[in-house]
């Protein structure tokens, strides 16, 4: 057991398994760290250390891309050049005062909705992940990306209550959709992270060793669901 850094709360330490290291392996290169943290349920911090001692890197291809969120460079043509003086530098308020500019300005005590881009609470859309988002939040403090959750994790909410922590609502195979009309419970299924990996795992795999997967995850639940029946009657 160790003790988290300024919290009074005990946490036991969690192991980078075998096929969690394998994901990571797979996925790091490629992927916002902070996506794959939260799939693992673990601190970025943690997957970032981890991803350092294992000698994984982001590729080229991934950190040149407009998906790495770094601002891309290139056009020296707009670049400010070394040594050149800004033509405002010492002159307060020459900047933003042309009426042009004042009426696209956002006012400060201004509310949300009143920006032109504004997307109101129950507005849908498409994330990059290819799932069906619904606008749940206007809360400024919460990251914008916070402010939509999934309709097929709604759906699921809606029906059991809030999820379970380790666990996660995805669309059970081959049913996925982004027709609000088709996301439906009997679509969606509640699972574990773990369980999430391994499946995202399975899908590098032969086909002939896919069958087997599935198989065995077949029969490991309907061996829990017995135990579970004779454990309660």
């Amino acid at each position: 057991m160790s003790k988290e850094t300024g919290g009074p709360q005990k946490m036991t330490r969690r192991f980078w398994t075998e096929a969690e290291r394998a994901e990571l392996t797979r996925r790091y290169p490629h992927e916002h760290t902070a996506d794959i943290a939260r799939d693992f349920g673990r601190p970025a911090s943690q997957v970032y250390n981890t991803a350092n001692k294992m000698g994984l890197k982001k590729t080229a291809t991934f950190l040149s891309s407009e998906a790495s969120g770094r601002r891309q460079t290139g056009n020296t043509d707009t670049q400010f050049k070394p040594g050149l003086i800004p033509w405002n530098k010492g002159k307060a308020g020459s900047t933003g005062n042309h009426p042009n500019t004042q009426r696209t300005q956002f006012k400060a005590g201004r509310r949300p909705e009143e920006a032109r881009n504004y997307q109101s609470i129950g507005s849908v859309r498409i994330c990059k992940d290819g799932y069906l988002e619904r606008k749940v939040s206007d809360d400024t403090t919460v990251y914008p990306s916070r402010r939509w959750t999934g309709v097929h994790r709604l759906v699921w909410e809606e029906a059991n209550g809030p999820i379970p922590s380790g666990h996660i609502v995805v669309f059970r195979p081959g049913m996925a959709t982004t027709d609000p009309a088709l996301i439906t419970i009997d679509r969606v299924e509640l699972i574990t992270r773990a369980e999430l990996m391994r499946r995202n795992t399975r899908h590098n795999l032969p086909e002939e060793i896919k069958e087997l997967v599935i198989l065995k995850y077949r029969i490991t639940r309907a061996i829990n669901r017995r135990f579970k029946h004779e454990a309660q009657h």
